[in-house]
């Protein structure tokens, strides 16, 4: 094994290697037991890992520290000198970076981690904690939710068998969804094994639709009572906040009132509110306005989802915007934000329609837009500039938006291609061609928009209240992963910060770069014991080699790892090591502050 040596060998002690293969509950029941030897968690005479000599970022900000880090059961146990402990597994980490793991602010792993918990795109960059929810959560789910998410899942993996094996059912079980509520879904993964730790946000869209389906109409009275029944419940299983995606529908429909008051309960619990503004381009400045009125009235912190001024005519505008949110941070409101380190974003051709015809889901926005009359209308609302609705294909161009994402196989040879690009191919003009190409997919199709300026990205890098996310589901290329292409933040996020900008660049200093991926996001989103190496703190700790990490992926070969990532662990089990998965799935659900654990069944 490269980079590493394996200590003292105590007789009867159970091997690394399959410590790091067993779940953390069967180690501590080995450890408390006859079998447990020295080295075991408990014993204070050794450690069950010892990271020698590497250079320490805390994930505080500060200068590192060339020392060593002892690991017992899921915890760090010591830093400093430890010349002379014995440990069951001891790393070589000379000429290494030693940090806590990274958290990924926004993950779209929601399905990926179901169908291959290794997390291995985000694995290989660091990540040990994927945040899901972005706007929409995992759960609550009432039976017409499920149902459409078996229908949306059968057909992505391409039959209910594939389906059943993923969801770990039995084979003669009838194909059902194993989890009604948030708490339960991230339990089930919990179960069913992953690599790194869940955390999630609840979705203001996903209560919408559980209460009022896909409507354009404000919650009556009773319907906003029972979604915020639902806030509360998420937030005592352990969600760590409230979250919203406003450019999308139904939760386009939202008004302010509306998340205010689904707000106050995530505050209740110390919950934080995270939104996709209702705009990221013509009305981005009255977006950011939106986030500090609801933080206001909610009496929350607020975080705004990956930030960025989109398109050319509002590039500008960013200046305005961080101006804004350090004044009211020097006022007191808690006012942060997350952000991906790529010039283009990634959605649906839903984001270049407008959301009028899209409402009650995707079937009836179909049959809509096959009418010659309404997709008329819809074709000239494309192409007219508009601050009602943000319209992502106007703000790149047809030229600008790529093609990475087709349920339909026969559109697979599309990906790759611009919608420019396609549009000349068939003959038809570029509004019509992404009408036709929604309507042939039966889907929204996944494009990648180029919006954003090169300064801006690093403008909001060196901020010091902005960490990160991929905005993306945690993939491997392999499998069921390379039917489609998607956008390289999937796989290069977080390595493209630490080689492109940190050390070729040189935006911001390596124990910076680290502090915003460790440290502050888990202050903000208030999880304790993690984002730190430190005494006491769960053992996510990344090595990684700070001359050498880099991102490969590229929009047009988007299924590459990064490398320069040595070993993973997390919650003291290795889950990389010499840069490969060992197979353990050591990952834990992590509960936000209002966690009622002792209140609910099932979920302790």
């Amino acid at each position: 094994m490269s980079g590493a040596r394996w200590g003292p060998a105590a007789g009867g002690r159970t091997p690394p290697r399959i410590l790091a293969a067993m779940h953390p509950r069967w180690i501590a029941a080995l450890c408390a037991g006859a079998l447990c030897l020295t080295g075991c968690a408990g014993d204070e005479s050794g450690y069950d890992v010892l990271i020698r000599g590497g250079t320490v970022y805390d994930g505080s900000g500060s200068p590192p520290v060339v020392t060593d880090v002892g690991i017992r059961g899921d915890r760090i146990a010591a830093l400093g000198d430890l010349a002379g402990a014995e440990a069951a597994q001891v790393l070589d980490a000379s000429g290494m970076a030693v940090s806590p793991g990274f958290i990924n602010m926004l993950s779209w792993a929601n399905e990926s981690l179901i169908v291959d918990g290794r997390s291995l795109g985000d694995i290989r960059q660091g990540v040990t904690l994927e945040v899901l929810g972005e706007g929409s959560s995992m759960g609550p789910a009432n039976d017409a939710m499920k149902a459409d998410f078996l229908d949306d899942f059968v057909s992505w993996l391409g039959g209910t068998e594939a389906a059943a094996r993923a969801l770990g059912l039995p084979p003669d079980a009838p194909l059902e969804v194993p989890w009604t509520t948030l708490g339960e879904y991230l339990s089930f993964l919990e179960r069913k094994g992953v690599a790194t730790n869940v955390a999630s946000f609840i979705g203001a869209t996903t209560v919408r639709i559980h209460e009022i389906g896909y409507e354009d109409r404000p919650p009556t009275a009773d319907e906003l009572e029972r979604m915020r029944a639902l806030v509360r419940t998420a937030m005592e299983e352990g969600a760590v906040g409230v979250s919203s995606a406003l450019i999308y529908t139904p939760g386009f429909f939202a008004d302010t009132d509306e998340l205010i008051a689904l707000a106050e309960v995530a505050a209740e619990y110390d919950g934080m509110y995270i939104s996709h503004m209702r705009s990221e381009g013509a009305r981005l400045l009255e977006s950011v306005e939106e986030l500090i009125t609801i933080a206001r009235e909610a009496g929350i912190r607020a975080e705004i989802y990956h930030l960025k001024a989109a398109g050319r005519e509002n590039w500008h505008k960013l200046e305005d915007v961080i101006a804004r949110v350090e004044q009211v941070r020097a006022e007191g409101l808690g006012i942060t934000a997350d952000m991906y380190t790529y010039t283009a974003g990634s959605t649906g051709l839903d984001a270049a329609m407008p959301p009028w015809v899209q409402e009650g889901g995707y079937d009836a926005w179909a049959e809509r837009i096959r009418d010659p009359e309404i997709r008329a209308r819809v074709v000239e609302e494309m192409s007219t500039p508009t601050d009602e609705w943000e319209n992502l294909l106007l703000a790149s161009g047809p030229e600008g938006a790529l093609l990475v994402g087709f349920r339909n196989g026969e559109l697979r040879h599309y990906q790759g291609m611009t919608l420019a690009e396609v549009a000349e191919e068939r003959g038809t003009p570029p509004e019509e061609t992404a009408i036709d190409l929604v309507i042939e997919d039966g889907t929204r199709v996944q494009v990648v928009y180029f919006l954003m300026s090169e300064e801006n990205v690093r403008r909001q890098i060196a901020l010091p209240w902005v960490s990160f996310d991929s905005d993306a589901a945690s993939m491997a290329p392999e499998g069921i992963f390379l039917q489609n292409s998607t956008h390289p933040r999937a796989y290069g996020n977080f390595a493209r910060l630490l080689g492109r900008y940190v050390r070729e660049e040189g935006v911001i200093p390596l124990e910076e770069a680290v502090r915003k991926l460790t440290s502050l996001p888990a202050a903000n989103l208030r999880i304790s014991d993690r984002g730190r190496l430190a005494e006491g703190y769960f053992a996510d700790v990344v090595v990684f080699d700070p001359a050498t990490i880099i991102d490969h992926a590229t929009y047009q070969d988007a299924h590459q790892l990064a490398t320069g990532v040595t070993h993973v662990f997390v919650n003291g089990v290795m889950v990389l090591e010499d840069s490969e998965p060992t197979g353990a799935m050591s990952g834990r659900f992590v509960r936000g502050p209002g966690w009622r654990g002792d209140k609910l069944t099932g979920l302790n």
